[in-house]
């Protein structure tokens, strides 16, 4: 029983959150509660999801950030060193690495993850007995710290169009749509003997598939009705192939195929035009962005305000885990516009939205809409919902003094996550009091691992 619970438009006091034996929701009058838990100076939230991850690359976090001797300082240069480490991998630094990065999820607040997974096989290129043996090693590790997982299984079976072959990527490569979809079907088998997992499957991105594959892909998500994610125009350097190859656009190249739809999320879409927004709005097609990666990798500034424009449905991710702090992705989505724009408040709701229309239409890509996005049961404290939220304290210096009808700005726009205190997914505390019961053995593990990747 927390003095706040945010019911999705605002804070309510007085409500006591009850956990039924399936571990859904129900919110009653907290003077109807017996024995009720009581969580002093505490506000409860719905558990964030970050809907794009590569949780591996977590081993990378800041070594690419010095000026490059050998490589063009850009996404392309940032890749190689990307690569250094995929290519060196086990089954146990996957397990490591996701491990880690699944932990600072947890303290961060977030309850599910779309993980968007493409390491496949053997560095050789090899695949293994099981060919979904790395993508399990993942979903182990985010069910070990606690998370819900959507497994994103990627497609990818070439560099790109008239390009040569990359060795470093024999790891990613899946050559024909059959070997995949067979793979796929295996591993949504599996998936369905662990709770909390379940399948996506994605075209890597139009580089990495003929055509022909690619729409073999989608066809199996949507027969499935399950999550399809795909990279589209993170970078200029891919929409410049697509046309060179296609004669049309990313967005155009979808559209025109027919392959826009309320199942599919295109990750990033950065170097889009007003026509191809108005594209993705028509079919309901998603949007994730993942600015603090956008920023770090210096792919551009994803056009949000085009997007809330259109209806478009907007998510958020953590990508390259170069920060996990999905409140900062939120954030980002204004600030980063306004530095372009130089003006405030472009994402605000209409002025008759009320207050903190800002915060809350940033809240809902960190929360409702990922949950739509990756196919989760969570995203708001909602009746009949699973019981997955996240606590501040409403003492900490950071949000010291915020009243009732601010409270969410000042968590969107300013909270540290050591504000978070607790973190509760299907009615399991995962983080008590700021600390998860593995933080310790998890960080050492991966702290080993670092030492054996770069000494």
């Amino acid at each position: 029983m927390p003095d706040l619970i945010f019911t999705g438009d605002r804070f309510e006091s007085g409500l006591a959150l009850v956990c039924d034996q399936s571990g859904t929701i129900r919110l009653t009058p907290s003077q109807e509660v017996q024995n009720a838990i009581r969580l002093q100076n505490r506000a409860i939230l719905p558990g964030l999801i970050n809907a794009h991850s590569h949780a591996f690359q977590r081993v990378i976090r800041a070594r690419s950030e010095d000026r490059s001797k050998t490589q063009e300082d850009t996404f392309w240069g940032w890749r190689e060193m990307m690569y250094s480490a995929a290519t060196r991998l086990t089954e146990e630094d996957i397990y490591d690495a996701s491990r880690m990065a699944f932990l600072e999820m947890a303290l961060a607040g977030i309850t599910a993850v779309g993980e968007f997974h493409y390491i496949h096989n053997a560095p050789d290129g090899t695949p293994y007995d099981d060919p979904n043996l790395l993508g399990k090693a993942v979903v182990r590790a985010a069910r070990d710290v606690g998370l819900r997982i959507a497994l994103i299984n990627v497609a990818y079976a070439r560099a790109g169009y008239e390009t040569e072959a990359n060795p470093q990527q024999l790891r990613f490569l899946i050559k024909d749509p059959e070997t995949y979809l067979k793979q796929s079907e295996q591993l949504g088998s599996d998936l369905q003997g662990i709770e909390g997992a379940w399948l996506g499957v994605a075209p890597h991105s139009i580089r990495a598939l003929p055509l022909a594959y690619l729409k073999e892909v989608i066809r199996f998500g949507n027969e499935q009705r399950i999550p399809i994610h795909m990279h589209v125009a993170e970078q200029p350097a891919e929409v410049s192939a697509c046309i060179e190859e296609y004669r049309r656009s990313p967005v155009a190249l979808l559209e025109t195929e027919g392959l826009l739809n309320d199942r599919l999320t295109v990750v990033h879409a950065i170097h889009i035009t007003p026509k191809a927004a108005w594209m993705l709005g028509q079919s309901r097609t998603k949007v994730c962005a993942c600015p603090t990666t956008e920023r770090n990798l210096a792919d551009g500034v994803v056009p949000v305000d085009e997007f809330f424009k259109q209806q478009i449905s907007v998510c958020l991710g953590t990508d390259s885990q170069i920060q996990i702090d999905l409140l900062e992705d939120a954030r980002e989505l204004e600030y980063h516009l306004r530095l372009s724009q130089m003006r405030r408040s472009i994402l605000a709701g209409p002025e008759d939205a009320g207050p903190s229309s800002l915060a809350r239409r940033l809240f809902k890509c960190a929360t409702e809409n990922g949950a739509a996005s990756i196919g989760a049961p969570g995203g708001s404290l909602s009746p009949h919902r699973p019981v997955d939220f996240f606590t501040v304290d409403l003492n900490d210096p950071c949000i010291a003094g915020a009243r009732v009808d601010d409270l969410l700005s000042h968590i969107v726009f300013s909270l540290s996550q050591a504000a978070i205190k607790d973190v509760v997914v299907g009615g399991k505390p995962i983080v008590e009091n700021g600390r998860h019961a593995e933080q310790e053995q998890i960080v050492e593990r991966f702290g080993a691992l670092q030492q054996k990747l770069w000494g």
